[in-house]
C-alpha cells in the first residue's frame, strides 16, 4: 500500500468514527423528541397543536438526517481539495454527496458538493484558485485535487489531478483524459439514470451553478449529459436558495412517462425528493380540468411516417406547424378581441321587468374600467363590484315600486267612496304590490348569481370550438394567412376529434392559452424554477406558456436540435427562443463534449449528424475507446433470432446488461417482438411509448421513443435506404438511434443499407 493510500485509509476511519458519533447523538435526541410528540398528541386529544406540529417537523428532519448519514457511511465522500486561503492556514476539504457535520466537536466532516468551496473540486486547477462565497471572492492556492474510487465501502483507487491525466497525442480536439471519469463511464448502466456528482465536468458545473434569475438554454450534443446536468442543477438551486425555494417549488417537464421513470431515481438520491415531475400533456390537462383521450406527438409522428398520400401528409405536418407558432397565439388573441368587441352575451340584469343593472353599465366595466383583468376574472370582479351595490339598487327599486303603486292606490281612493268595493280593490292592489316586492326580495340574489353563472360558463374548449367554426371570425382572426385547404383540414380534424372526445396534443397550447386569457394564472400556480428536457421538441407557443408558469422567467431549457424529430412543430433555431421569446435576455450555452459513447460509436453516427446541415459543432467524445460498431449481414428476417441471441450472448459475456433493439417504427417493433417471443431464448419487453417504466434489461422499441435514453448496447435493425431516406426526419431518427449506446453497437443489415451509415468507421 502506498503512502497516500495509507494516509487516506486513516482519514476514512477517523471520518467514519465522527459520522457514527453524530448518528448516535441524533438517535439519542430523536428518542426524546419521539417521547415529546407522544405526550403532545395525548394532550391535544385530536385537536390542532402548533407545538405538536413543530415538534413533528423536527422529528421528520432528524429522521431524514439520520438516514442520510447512515447512507453516507459506505462512501462518505468522493473528492478532496487542499486549499490555503491567502493569509490563512491550509486545509484538506473532503467533498461528498451530502454535507455531514459533527456538531458536538464543531467539525465539518464532509462538505456538500453544492457548497461554494466545492466549486474548487469541479472548476479549480492547481496553483492560484478562487471560489465565490456569499461573503465574496475567496482567493488562495489549490495544492491538491484528489478523487476517490470506492468499492464495497473501501477506497479502491486514488486519482490525483495532473498525475492520473495523460496527454493523448494524434487525436484532434482533445487534450487531457480524466482517468477517473473514464473508469466511471466504463461501468455498465442499469435501467435508470444515475447521479454523477463525483464526475461533473467544468463546463457542466458552470451550468449547474448558473444563477436562476434568467432563462438558460443548453444545446447539448447526444451524450453531453444535458438531462443529468439539468437535474443536478435543480438539486443545486434547492441548496443555494434553500431559504426561499423548496423542492415543491420546482417543476421538471419530461417528454413522456417512460422518461419520467428513467430519471426518477436522480432527484431523491440528491436530496430533492419533492420536485414535481410531469409531461406537458398532463400538466395542461390538470390546468384545464379536462378529460379525453390524448392523440399524442408520437402517435402523430407515426401517422406522418406511415401516410402514403403526400398531400395528406403535408396537411398533417403543416397543421402541427401552424399550431406551434407564436403567430397562432396572435390569431387567438385577435379572435378573443373580436368576440369581446361584439359583447353579444351582455344584457340587462332584470327582475319583474325592473332593471337592476343595465347592459350599458356592465359593458363599461367589461370593456373599459376592468379591462386589465383576464376575461373570467373580469367577470368575477364585475360581479363582486355590483354585488356591493345590490342593496342600494334593491332599495331604489322597491322605492320606485312603492311610488308607482301609490299612484294606483290614490286613483282608486279618488274614484271610489269608502265602501266594500273600494276596500277589496285596495287590498288587491296592496297584495299585488307586496307580491312583486316579496318576489324581488326573495329572488333578486338568485337572478343576479344565475346571470353571472351563465355569462361565465363558457370553457376553453367551447371558445376553441367556436374559433374554428365561426368561419367569418376565423377568417378575420387569421387574416386569411392560413391557406383555405389547410384551414378546412384543421377545422375538419378538430371537429372530428371534438365529437370523439379526443384531444390532439398540438391543440393543448391553444387550449391552455385560452384558459390563461379567461382565468389568468394565480401566483400559487407558478413555479420558482422549471426545467424543460428535450426542449427542441417544444413549439415556441408551448415554451411561451411554460414560461408563463414560471416566476421571473426562471427556466432551464435543455435540448439538441440534431435530435428534433418533431421538426415540423419544434424549435428551428435557438434564436427563435432567445430573441423571439426572451428578447435576447437569455443565456445560451452549447455543450459539445459527449460522455455517453465511445469514440468509435460517435464517429459512426457522424454522417447522420452532418447530413442535417444545422451548423452545430461536432460532438467530441471523451477519449474512451471501444469496439467499432459491427455490421452483420443477414439474407432474410428468419435469421434475426439466431443473430440477436448470439449478439446478446456476446454482450453478457462482456459484463454489460442493458440492450435495446431499435426499429424504425412501431409496426416493425411489434412484428419483431412477436417473432422473438417464439424464436428467441431471451425475454424482451416491447416499448410502445405509453409505458410508465421499463421492467426488463432487454427491450425492443421504435426509433422515436429512444430519445433521451441510453443503453450498454444497441442493435439497429435494418437501417435500409427505404427505412432511412434522404429527408430531415429520417436523418434525425437515425442519428438518435445511433447515439444511444454507451459501449457496444450492432447494425443488422437485411436490405441495402442507408447512405447515412458511416461504414468507413
Amino acid at each position: 500500500m502506498n503512502k497516500n493510500m495509507k494516509e487516506e485509509n486513516e482519514v476514512l476511519l477517523k471520518k467514519r468514527k465522527l459520522i457514527k458519533e453524530e448518528i448516535e447523538e441524533k438517535k439519542s435526541n430523536i428518542k426524546d423528541i419521539e417521547k415529546r410528540v407522544k405526550a403532545l398528541s395525548k394532550e391535544a386529544k385530536g385537536s390542532y397543536s402548533e407545538e405538536k406540529e413543530t415538534t413533528e417537523k423536527i422529528y421528520e428532519v432528524l429522521t431524514r438526517e439520520i438516514n442520510s448519514y447512515e447512507d453516507a457511511l459506505e462512501e462518505p465522500y468522493f473528492g478532496r481539495v487542499d486549499f490555503r486561503e491567502y493569509r490563512g492556514l491550509g486545509e484538506s476539504i473532503y467533498i461528498g454527496k451530502k454535507g455531514i457535520s459533527n456538531i458536538k466537536k464543531g467539525e465539518e466532516v464532509v462538505v456538500d458538493w453544492r457548497a461554494p468551496v466545492a466549486d474548487l473540486y469541479y472548476s479549480g486547477t492547481g496553483g492560484e484558485a478562487f471560489y465565490k462565497a456569499p461573503a465574496g471572492i475567496i482567493e488562495g492556492e489549490l495544492n491538491l485535487k484528489r478523487k476517490f474510487l470506492f468499492e464495497d465501502g473501501k477506497i479502491k483507487e486514488l486519482f490525483d489531478e495532473g498525475l492520473n491525466e495523460l496527454m493523448i497525442n494524434g487525436e484532434e480536439g482533445t487534450e487531457l483524459v480524466d482517468e477517473f471519469l473514464k473508469v466511471n463511464l466504463e461501468e455498465s448502466r442499469g435501467k435508470k439514470l444515475k447521479e454523477v456528482v463525483a464526475t461533473i465536468q467544468k463546463e457542466q458545473n458552470d451550468i449547474i451553478r448558473w444563477p436562476k434569475n434568467l432563462p438558460i438554454i443548453v444545446q447539448g450534443s447526444a451524450g453531453s449529459g444535458k438531462t443529468t446536468i439539468a437535474l443536478h442543477r435543480l438539486a443545486y438551486l434547492i441548496y443555494r436558495y434553500r431559504e426561499t425555494m423548496q423542492g415543491e417549488d420546482i417543476l421538471v417537464l419530461a417528454p413522456n412517462k417512460l422518461f419520467l421513470d428513467y430519471i426518477s431515481d436522480i432527484l431523491p438520491s440528491l436530496g430533492a425528493d419533492k420536485v414535481k415531475q410531469n409531461t406537458f400533456e398532463d400538466l395542461v390537462l390538470s390546468k384545464l380540468k379536462m378529460n379525453g383521450k390524448i392523440y399524442n406527438k408520437d402517435e402523430k409522428l407515426k401517422s406522418i411516417l406511415e401516410e402514403k398520400n403526400e398531400e395528406k401528409r403535408k396537411l398533417i405536418v403543416n397543421s402541427s406547424k401552424v399550431k406551434g407558432t407564436l403567430v397562432y397565439k396572435t390569431m387567438i388573441d385577435r379572435y378573443i378581441a373580436l368576440v369581446e368587441s361584439r359583447a353579444l352575451d351582455i344584457h340587462d340584469i332584470t327582475i319583474e321587468g325592473e332593471v337592476i343593472f343595465s347592459k350599458k353599465e356592465i359593458i363599461r366595466l367589461y370593456l373599459k374600467d376592468l379591462k386589465s383583468y383576464p376575461i373570467n376574472k373580469r367577470k368575477d370582479e364585475i360581479k363582486r363590484y355590483l354585488n356591493l351595490k345590490i342593496r342600494e339598487r334593491l332599495a331604489q327599486i322597491l322605492n320606485k315600486i312603492d311610488t308607482e303603486w301609490n299612484f294606483k292606490i290614490k286613483d282608486v281612493k279618488a274614484e271610489l267612496e269608502d265602501s266594500e268595493e273600494r276596500r277589496k280593490k285596495l287590498i288587491a292592489i296592496y297584495d299585488a304590490r307586496d307580491a312583486i316586492k316579496d318576489n324581488i326580495n326573495k329572488n333578486l340574489k338568485k337572478e343576479f348569481n344565475l346571470y353571472f353563472k351563465n355569462w361565465r360558463g363558457i370553457s376553453s374548449k367551447d371558445i376553441y370550438y367556436n374559433f374554428f367554426n365561426d368561419e367569418e371570425l376565423f377568417s378575420i382572426a387569421t387574416d386569411d394567412k392560413i391557406p383555405e385547404i389547410l384551414a378546412d383540414y384543421m377545422r375538419g380534424e378538430f371537429n372530428s376529434n371534438y365529437e370523439k372526445n379526443i384531444i390532439d396534443e398540438d391543440d393543448l397550447a391553444a387550449l391552455l392559452y385560452i384558459r390563461v386569457l379567461l382565468e389568468g394564472i394565480e401566483e400559487k400556480e407558478k413555479f420558482k424554477h422549471i426545467v424543460v428536457d428535450e426542449a427542441q421538441d417544444y413549439s415556441p407557443f408551448q415554451i411561451f406558456l411554460v414560461n408563463k408558469l414560471s416566476k421571473g422567467n426562471s427556466l432551464t431549457l435543455v435540448g439538441d436540435l440534431a435530435q428534433g424529430i418533431y421538426y415540423y412543430k419544434g424549435v428551428k433555431t435557438w434564436e427563435d427562443i432567445t430573441k423571439g421569446l426572451f428578447n435576447g435576455e437569455a443565456t445560451y450555452i452549447q455543450l459539445t463534449q459527449s460522455y455517453r459513447s465511445t469514440v468509435e460509436i460517435i464517429d459512426f453516427a457522424e454522417k447522420a449528424l452532418l447530413a442535417q446541415n444545422l451548423g452545430l459543432k461536432n460532438a467530441k467524445p471523451v477519449l474512451r475507446h471501444g469496439e467499432k460498431p459491427k455490421t452483420i449481414k443477414v439474407d432474410s428476417e428468419e435469421e434475426y433470432a439466431s443473430v440477436l441471441d448470439s449478439i446478446i450472448d456476446e454482450v453478457k459475456e462482456k459484463g454489460k446488461n442493458t440492450v435495446a433493439i431499435i426499429t424504425k417504427n412501431s409496426e416493425e417493433a411489434l412484428e419483431l417482438s412477436q417473432y422473438l417471443k417464439k424464436k428467441s431464448k431471451y425475454k424482451f419487453q416491447l416499448i410502445k411509448g405509453k409505458e410508465k417504466e421499463v421492467s426488463e434489461e432487454l427491450i425492443i422499441l421504435p426509433s422515436y421513443i429512444t430519445k433521451g435514453l441510453e443503453f450498454d448496447c444497441t442493435i439497429i435493425l435494418n437501417p435500409s435506404e427505404e427505412n432511412y431516406g434522404e429527408n430531415l426526419l429520417d436523418e434525425r431518427l437515425l442519428y438518435v438511434a445511433l447515439t444511444r449506446a454507451l459501449h457496444l453497437e450492432y447494425i443488422i443489415e437485411n436490405e441495402k443499407i442507408s447512405y447515412l451509415i458511416n461504414k468507413s468507421c
